[in-house]
């Protein structure tokens, strides 16, 4: 193995190294926090915004889904080629202070299409933030401790949906929804400072098992563009996510909203009780699928498809009770369950594709699957769901928006049905080589 290669744990003394990967850890998740708060603030403020700029769920729904995701996605396929060949930290502060100033310009949007251009902004900005992190993560921790990593950094959406519930539903309370985007967005400019400061560029595949999976010839855009769709079980794994996420983004960005209008909850009240069942439960199911990954994962590969799709399963009935019952308590209490095992499916598949892939070809595979996770997820679910609501709307003004989300539960089907499908893959794979993949 050449000097480039030499494993970081090698250089340094091992206690060492343990703890400054902590560090980065924990500031990749601080800076996802910020990252999932700016993007969610659209949703948990969306009455104010609807009541202010007159807008309805349908454009509300373009906003926060297909308008965003469109440069979201897209823009990260060139975002993350770049970030395999230069400085990825570089990159993810560069992606913070584009994200945070865009958030900022949307307190101060007056008109619909100001709104949407500053949406995209946050996209284009958001588009390089969480690839990179994906590969930093990567080369910090080694095999068996990636799934954990990955998991508390996956903390960063439900920390950051709480907080932005919290935070964002109380200042629009007290004071008004466009003080809630210029703090948040002050806050992400400073941090896209501290990231500079404090993550240092790791070597790339400086921990993985063996040296074969190094690169003595870095990879051409196209082909790790090739590689990746050439592997039934790498696009099974961002299509699964994107039908899970069509469901978790479409009931996200209209849950405020829904619990408000049709349950009858005040903003303060989603302030401290939504905002509790947002941060424990998803909080604690990114944590314990990291956890149980990398146990079941030791034993068989097809874990990585066969967890997410139990966990959905079981889901189901607490959905379909969350959106039934008309009390805004059992609601929420019914919403924990979603809430815990909805995203199950996440570290499961950034660990499949990072494991899978070259280590110069993680920034730009993690790319690729949020280009299809979330285009389809992000892009189509809350979209789908505001069209949904505004057709229903006619017929039962009242409950426009229960029968739209009622109207996602196929989705979860399709979501099972596709990891299922990878499960029967990965266990093939498994047999062709002799045993778990590295």
């Amino acid at each position: 193995m050449g000097t480039n290669a030499i494993p970081a744990a090698q250089s340094v003394p091992k206690a060492a190294a343990a703890a400054r990967a902590r560090i980065v850890l924990y500031t990749l998740c601080a800076v996802y926090v910020l990252n999932f708060l700016d993007r969610s603030l659209l949703g948990i403020l969306a009455k104010p915004i609807e009541d202010s700029l007159h807008i309805s769920d349908g454009q509300l729904g373009l906003i926060a889904g297909l308008y965003f995701a469109f440069f979201y996605c897209f823009i990260a396929i060139p975002i993350g080629w770049l970030a395999d060949k230069t400085n990825r930290v570089n990159v993810l502060s560069l992606a913070c202070a584009v994200w945070s100033a865009a958030t900022a310009f949307c307190g101060v949007a007056t008109r619909y299409p100001q709104l949407v251009v500053a949406r995209m902004l946050v996209g284009v900005g958001e588009a390089g933030g969480v690839p990179p992190s994906y590969a930093l993560i990567t080369d910090y921790f080694p095999p068996g401790r990636r799934g954990a990593a990955l998991g508390i950094y996956n903390l960063g959406p439900p920390i950051g949906a709480a907080l932005g519930i919290a935070f964002g539903a109380a200042i629009a309370a007290a004071f008004n929804w466009r003080d809630a985007f210029l703090a948040i967005g002050a806050i992400g400019v400073v941090a896209a400072v501290a990231i500079r400061l404090i993550v240092r560029e790791p070597p790339r595949g400086g921990l993985d098992r063996s040296p074969a999976s190094q690169a003595s010839v870095p990879s051409q855009f196209w082909e790790t563009m090739r590689q990746f769709f050439s592997r039934p079980a790498l696009v099974l794994a961002a299509l699964g996510s994107g039908a899970t996420q069509l469901v978790t983004y479409g009931l996200g960005n209209f849950t405020t909203l829904f619990l408000m209008r049709e349950k009858g909850m005040t903003l303060d009240e989603v302030a401290v009780y939504y905002a509790l069942v947002v941060g424990v439960a998803m909080s604690a199911g990114m944590v314990v699928s990291g956890r149980m990954l990398d146990r079941l994962t030791r034993r068989s590969k097809a874990a990585y498809a066969t967890l997410p799709a139990a966990s959905l399963a079981l889901a189901i009935p607490f959905y379909l009770g969350f959106v039934w019952t008309p009390s805004w308590h059992l609601a929420l209490l019914l919403l924990a369950a979603p809430m815990f095992l909805n995203y199950f499916y996440l570290a499961a598949s950034i660990t499949l594709v990072q494991e899978e892939v070259r280590p110069d070809q993680r920034v730009m595979a993690g790319a690729l699957l949020l280009l299809i996770m979330n285009f389809i997820g992000l892009g189509l679910g809350p979209t789908y769901v505001g069209a949904a609501s505004d057709f229903f709307h006619a017929g039962h003004p009242a409950h426009s928006l229960q029968l739209a989300l009622y109207t996602m539960t196929p989705f979860y089907v399709i979501a099972i049905a596709l990891f299922l499908w990878l499960a029967r893959i990965l266990r093939r794979e498994s047999r062709s080589s002799g045993g778990i993949a590295p």
